[in-house]
């Protein structure tokens, strides 16, 4: 059994994050879901990336360092797109046992940190062909993650949804991708 805090994407909690809860509670985890918009969610990109510039994300990096604020050394960060940044600053600020980066992998020095933690494994997934991916990005955490002397896994999924994982994301949910995430996921944590 392990701790895991997930972190939401841009839209906010919506089914995709609910599912993910669900599903590491009963493969036996203790989930703790992060809600950095007070339980706010939106269905448009440009209407959620407008209410985050809003907020800031110095602001949304401080929510998420207050969201795990009460877990215990060595659980594992989870997060979905913009979520993936955010476990990637708790990673940096927190003692934890692996990240899980899921359509959003963030290259450290946009964080303005130099190395990833020593030993801290990842996994990150990714459609083929997600719009949003941006050249490097992967590449980047990864030599971050090996250069720390950990593991870092890659796993592509066909197609091109973001948010494949989310069944309310009807234009991106693949539920087949959905699935063999979860598999790997679990695995990764144990």
């Amino acid at each position: 059994m392990a701790e895991v805090a997930v972190f939401h994407s841009v839209l906010g909690v919506r089914s995709g994050i609910e599912d993910a809860a669900r599903r590491l509670r009963d493969a036996g985890h203790v989930v703790t879901v992060v809600d950095q918009y007070e339980g706010r969610s939106f269905d448009d990109y440009d209407v959620a990336g407008a209410f985050v510039g809003d907020i800031g994300f110095p602001e949304l990096m401080q929510r998420a360092l207050d969201g795990v604020a009460r877990l215990s050394d060595g659980f594992v960060a989870l997060g979905f797109s913009n979520g993936g940044g955010m476990a990637t600053h708790v990673a940096l600020h927190r003692r934890i046992s692996g990240a899980i980066l899921c359509s959003g992998a963030l290259p450290l020095e946009q964080l303005g940190a130099e190395h990833w933690p020593v030993g801290v494994p990842v996994q990150i997934h990714y459609s083929v062909d997600d719009p949003f991916t941006t050249a490097g990005s992967v590449e980047s955490v990864m030599k971050s993650v090996n250069d720390a002397g950990a593991a870092a896994e890659y796993i592509q999924y066909p197609g091109r949804g973001h948010l494949f994982t989310d069944a309310g994301q009807v234009d991106e949910f693949d539920p087949v991708a959905t699935e063999q995430l979860w598999e790997h996921v679990v695995r990764f944590i144990g």
